[in-house]
């Protein structure tokens, strides 16, 4: 019972391997985030790219703790990064919706518009 998830998966592969993958993955993951948020106009999207982007951080910080043993300090990081994720999704959600209904449109073009 003292294994972990990590370990039933990959115990025929050594660490630094696991490592690899994992941040390889991890940073694909990210700069794929990064490119959705700074190409794209629709908020939504935006938005999507800042969930991926989080879940790219997320998957980082779980390799990081396997490879160095500390799988407590990583969860409880993963488990802060998820409550701070949801504070900012929810926040950016309603700005969606207010722009939505304030503009009829989800563009962040008409965001430029606004005054006052």
């Amino acid at each position: 019972m003292g294994n972990s998830f990590f370990d039933t998966i990959f115990s025929q592969y050594s660490s630094n391997s696991v490592f690899l993958y994992f941040s390889f993955g991890s940073i694909l993951l990210g700069l794929s985030a990064l490119y959705c948020m700074l190409v794209s106009r629709n908020l939504i999207r935006i938005i999507i790219g800042m969930e991926l982007l989080t879940k790219a951080v997320t998957l980082l910080i779980a390799v990081c703790g396997y490879v160095t043993n500390r799988m407590a300090l990583a969860q409880s990081m993963i488990i802060t990064l998820i409550v701070i994720e949801v504070v900012v999704i929810a926040v950016a959600a309603g700005i969606v919706v207010g722009s939505y209904q304030h503009t009829g449109g989800v563009s962040s073009k008409d965001l430029r518009d606004l005054h006052g």
